[in-house]
């Protein structure tokens, strides 16, 4: 089964810090080194980078450090830097930048006040699906693993210089769209197919590619789309984690391929597990979605690692897995290095402090280990 990533940066003025409307000058530069798999994103702040489909996490992690070194370098031709967090840091984010044309003007009429916060970058895997009806069998098999996959992300803890408390603030601004966060149960591709025809009729999307549930089979790709996760600070991070949800499709496959049509869940228990994933990241508690009791996180990461483990033995990547997850427990996830970055600067109790988170993201965003 082959997989590949999207991640999304935000551009960034190094002086200031603060977020700028250049992601053109830098797509346009980046693009002459890795032509379409560099591209531009929803608003002006951000920017893509794509690989292609992949055997192997090696070689995916291989073209995630491409990706970044050639946006980053793109950026330092115009005085500017790259960083990955699932929210702005710093700068005048609101409204958000989202240039003009026939479908953002159609957004705009349909979601209104929406766009105005629609500065949130993430990581999408796409794992290789035969059809639609395996994609959608699988959506259901993967949607109780959403809320740890969210968890073990979380990288978004301030909102245009505020500490909002939570680990993955993109996650809550993102569940206020109205298709967006945990999918729907689907009992076929038919049914996927109605209720988006449904949801289009009733204004709430402009088009297939406007489904922004944080899984999803691709329009116009033969994938399953998984876009639960922040995008994480460290290429190492990003590889480990798309070979992880690799993982977890590749273990759940023989179910699908039987017909399982996968748990049936209650839509307030995964509410209430997205919330409280969001809120306290990989070092928290979380909620099992099945039961709604309350579990470590470590111990949820245990449960995803198990179900999971025939598919990075198949791939050789449980050491890659295994390695990410005892060092998220030493250093604890991105929302959580921020908010120590910030703590340690001599300006942590204000504007200085986030500098700081700044700064290390610049630098966090190009390495290909974590620290």
């Amino acid at each position: 089964m082959r997989f590949g990533v999207e991640e999304e940066f935000f551009v960034v003025d190094p002086a200031g810090r603060g977020v700028v409307p250049r992601a053109g000058a830098v797509v346009a530069h980046a693009r002459k080194a890795l032509g379409c798999r560099i591209v531009g994103e929803d608003t002006e702040f951000q920017v893509e980078s794509r690989t292609r489909p992949c055997a192997t996490a090696a070689e995916l992690a291989r073209q995630i450090g491409e990706g970044r070194s050639c946006l980053a370098s793109a950026a330092a031709e115009h005085g500017l830097a790259i960083v990955a967090s699932g929210t702005p840091v710093v700068g005048d984010a609101i409204p958000s930048p989202v240039p003009h044309g026939p479908r953002q003007e159609l957004g705009r009429e349909s979601v209104r006040g929406l766009l105005h916060e629609y500065n949130l970058c993430a990581v999408h895997v796409h794992v290789e699906m035969p059809d639609s009806e395996q994609a959608v069998l699988m959506s259901n098999h993967l949607r109780p693993h959403l809320p740890a996959l969210i968890a073990l992300t979380a990288n978004s803890p301030y909102w245009a210089e505020r500490d909002t408390g939570y680990a993955s603030w993109r996650t809550l601004l993102w569940s206020r769209w109205p298709v967006a966060g945990p999918p729907p149960y689907f009992r076929s591709a038919a049914h996927y197919a109605g209720l988006v025809t449904t949801l289009r009729e009733a204004g709430a999307l402009i088009d297939e590619r406007t489904v922004y549930w944080d899984i999803r089979p691709s329009s116009h790709h033969p994938t399953l789309e998984i876009r639960a996760a922040d995008i994480p600070m460290t290429t190492a991070e990003s590889a480990a984690y798309a070979a992880l949800v690799r993982a977890l499709a590749v273990s759940l496959l023989p179910a699908v391929e039987r017909g399982d049509p996968g748990p049936v869940l209650e839509p307030e228990l995964m509410r209430l597990a997205y919330w409280r994933a969001a809120r306290d990241g990989a070092t928290g508690a979380g909620v099992d979605v099945r039961t709604g009791g309350v579990v470590p996180a470590s111990k949820a990461a245990r449960r995803l690692l198990e179900t999971a483990r025939p598919g990075l033995e198949e791939h050789g990547d449980l050491d890659r897995v295994t390695g990410w997850l005892r060092r998220l427990g030493e250093i604890g996830d991105g929302a959580r290095r921020q908010r120590r970055q910030s703590r340690q600067s001599r300006g942590a109790a204000g504007r200085g402090g986030l500098h700081a988170v700044v700064d290390h993201l610049i630098e966090e965003t190009e390495k290909g280990a974590f620290t």
